[in-house]
């Protein structure tokens, strides 16, 4: 599969842990009254968010065409999950430090 096929599910994947997953965990802490989550818990909630689009991944009917696609959805998701919660993803590090702040 060629760079030009997958363009827009990279860019879709790049923004959607911290658009989706860290904006609705915030929102989350915020009903709550938690105004200082661990990282762990933040983390864990980013993820448990992130985890809801898994029907939006799975969307992609199973036919040749599209096989290469849902195998690097697979892959690319499994990696997303793991580094958001090993804090290896800057943009959510850096929107838990924007609510311990500002929260």
């Amino acid at each position: 599969m060629i760079d030009d096929q997958r363009f827009e599910i990279q860019s879709a994947l790049d923004l959607l842990p911290h658009v989706v997953g860290c904006s609705w965990a915030t929102t989350w802490f915020r009903m709550n009254g938690i105004k200082k989550p661990t990282r762990e818990e933040f983390r864990k909630k980013v993820t448990e968010y992130f985890k809801m689009l898994q029907p939006l991944l799975d969307t992609y009917p199973e036919d040749k065409n599209f096989e290469e696609i849902i195998i690097y959805l697979k892959k690319r998701n499994a990696r997303e999950l793991e580094k958001i919660s090993s804090g290896k993803n800057p943009e959510v590090e850096k929107r838990y430090e924007r609510y311990i702040d500002y929260g």
